[in-house]
């Protein structure tokens, strides 16, 4: 096992640990209190749970080469894991959402708010010793998968915050009504994580196209290539953590064909090195011989002068 490859699987596992003992916990808590807060608290942690085994999941199928019957690897287990968590998400949240209005409805308070406020202290205490190890993987390994998992965690911390409040208002300040409201917030926030994290993972399934800062960067890379006299139809998607980019390059019609591979052959490597682990496909097309049309005919390198 490579160094990089055990720094970020003992982050995966340190969160895992984490959710685990904070979910024993809380479950226990909104067994002690009654509350609906705590109760989404947990919800979020057993997401948190649940989110990292099937990342996992994901990211070791994602990471399996491509074989015959999927050529093109299999970075989408990651979308499909994280369209998985969605659905949990999405339903959590409303499961929580009906509860609160149940309990603000009826006015039911909660009871030993300091069983609950002791947990929540201690699961901010845990969060803040697993962020503390995952900024150092990231800082070693540049991981996105660690990268994402830290900011949820972040997150994190605010909600045990709000549950905290929640208790304290309702039972030592006899705020009617808070624990139930700080319920609906959570539930709203669950719901709002689910939308965002589905139009990631969707956007993965439906290979859209690259942000255009990426696909500029990946531009000006190729624009350093003296022999490229321009490209058009280029076409980008991101899988997993794979990228994929092909594209048309205009090279000058007098070249062999020897001459011309070794102008794909320079292309490749200096996109490989900007971009590592890209999978580039590259057609080549004699200058001013175009014969594309319509979006894919147009010139990405208009300072190369191509016409």
């Amino acid at each position: 096992m490579s160094s990089r490859a055990g720094l970020t699987r003992s982050a995966a596992f340190a969160s895992i640990a984490v959710a685990a003992l904070l979910a024993g916990m809380k479950l226990w808590a909104v067994w002690r209190t009654g509350s609906t807060a705590m109760l989404g608290s947990l919800a979020d942690t057993m997401l948190d749970l649940v989110a990292s085994l099937a990342t996992l999941a994901g990211v070791w199928i994602a990471a399996q080469p491509a074989d015959a019957e999927h050529r093109f690897g299999h970075g989408k287990a990651e979308a499909l894991a994280a369209m998985f968590q969605v659905v949990l998400i999405a339903f959590s949240a409303a499961g929580i959402l009906f509860r609160a209005i149940e309990q603000l409805l009826a006015g039911a308070q909660t009871e030993a708010a300091g069983d609950g406020i002791i947990v929540s202290v201690i699961a901010i205490a845990a969060t803040l010793a697993l962020l503390a190890w995952q900024n150092y993987v990231i800082r070693q390994t540049a991981s996105l998968a660690i990268a994402t998992d830290h900011l949820h965690y972040k997150s994190d911390l605010m909600l045990n915050g709000a549950v905290i409040a929640a208790l304290a208002l309702d039972q030592y300040a006899n705020l009617s009504g808070a624990d139930a409201g700080f319920g609906i917030v959570i539930a709203l926030w669950l719901g709002w994580g689910a939308f965002r994290a589905s139009r990631e993972a969707v956007n993965q399934i439906m290979d859209r196209e690259w942000p255009d800062e990426k696909r500029e960067k990946f531009l000006a890379v190729l624009a350093r290539n003296p022999d490229l006299r321009g490209v058009h139809d280029l076409r980008t998607r991101t899988s997993g953590m794979h990228d994929f980019a092909q594209f048309h390059a205009a090279v000058d019609p007098l070249l062999t064909v020897e001459q011309a591979h070794h102008v794909v052959d320079a292309i490749e490597a200096e996109v490989e090195r900007a971009f590592p682990g890209i999978e580039v496909l590259v057609h080549l097309d004699p200058a001013n011989r175009q014969r594309e049309g319509g979006l894919a005919a147009e010139e990405l390198l208009p300072e190369k002068g191509v016409t």
